[in-house]
């Protein structure tokens, strides 16, 4: 996300996303959090009921900023020509790829954002909102692959495999995190064998024990 300074503030018309910018450059400066809105509000040289207009809160800024993350993620593989024709399987690794891509442009705030409090637990409650994008966003390649088949006991069930997906996505987010590779081609190895086994894996293995699984991994990786 572009980043604005704060000379510019009473210059340029507020959004969300310029009200996100704002906030992002204002952690990343000073290392924490604002402790109020109106402190920050005054620091960037805003009224503060114009951040009203957009948040109830800085959890709530917090949360949209990852929305837009998936937002953007999604409007970029949207307007790729191909994406249409992709298989459900490589139309899941480009939106990974696409969102990783979005993630490590922001790598410095994410990081600060996913480490700011000690509990892991309290850090990912700003993800609520992106879950909820990311298991809709699956649900429709089921949808959209259930379509095919005829027979009802061959179809996926969407619910399932949307938590399977979300565990995915978690479970690389730490991946990444990690990271220490050159332009983290580790991550995009991991994206690539995650995402290709967990296919294989769903055309024959019950999705139940697929989640269980997921969810046990995550649990490891999370405990490091």
């Amino acid at each position: 996300m572009a980043t604005t300074k704060k000379a510019t503030t009473a210059n340029k018309k507020l959004d969300s996303d310029r009200l996100i910018s704002l906030y992002m450059d204002y952690v990343l400066e000073n290392e924490h959090a604002p402790k109020t809105v109106y402190k920050f509000c005054k620091e960037i040289k805003l009224q503060e009921e114009e951040f009203y207009n957009f948040y109830g809160s800085f959890e709530g800024l917090e949360k949209g900023i990852w929305e837009k993350f998936y937002l953007n993620t999604v409007n970029v593989i949207e307007k790729s020509p191909e994406y249409p024709g992709f298989t459900n399987r490589e139309k899941m690794l480009i939106f990974y790829y696409t969102f990783f891509e979005v993630l490590t442009a922001n790598r410095s705030y994410v990081l600060f954002t996913l480490k700011k409090d000690p509990t892991p637990i309290k850090n990912l409650e700003q993800l609520k909102g992106l879950r909820k994008n990311v298991k809709h966003f699956s649900k429709g390649l089921v949808a959209e692959g259930n379509k095919d088949k005829t027979l009802k006991f061959l179809q996926q069930p969407e619910e399932i495999f949307s938590e399977a997906a979300w565990i995915q996505l978690l479970f690389l987010l730490k991946f990444w995190i990690d990271d220490n590779s050159a332009q983290f081609e580790s991550t995009d190895v991991a994206i690539e064998k995650s995402v290709n086994t967990v296919f294989d894996v769903f055309d024959n293995t019950p999705l139940e024990r697929v989640v269980d699984f997921g969810k046990f991994l995550y649990k490891q990786k999370m405990a490091k």
